[in-house]
């Protein structure tokens, strides 16, 4: 990986974070100093989840993470075509129903 300068920087990778987790749905705040994007992932028919991983950032690095994933998803599609569905706004149920026991707002 190359910094801005053109100097690389040695990025180590443990065995656990090398696995991943998986997430499907990704809650989104900020505050004027900092962004927080909670990770987390829905199951059909379970109404509740957890944050699975929470990621803090200043705006500035939010900023560029907005820039890198644009330009990856840009080359996403030249390789592999358009992602569909994306386009319009996710339903508040996130394309799941209500598990049996969930409470009616």
């Amino acid at each position: 990986m190359e910094n801005p300068k053109g100097q690389h920087i040695n990025v180590q990778l443990g065995e656990k974070e090398a696995e991943g987790i998986y997430s499907n749905l990704v809650l989104i705040s900020h505050s004027s100093a900092e962004f927080v994007l909670d990770f987390t992932r829905m199951v059909p028919g379970v109404p509740k989840t957890r944050v699975y991983a929470r990621i803090i950032m200043a705006p500035q690095h939010a900023k560029s993470l907005v820039r890198a994933l644009k330009d990856n998803v840009e080359k996403f599609e030249k390789e592999f075509g358009e992602i569909k569905g994306a386009e319009k706004e996710a339903p508040r149920n996130f394309g799941f129903q209500p598990g049996p026991d969930s409470k009616k707002e």
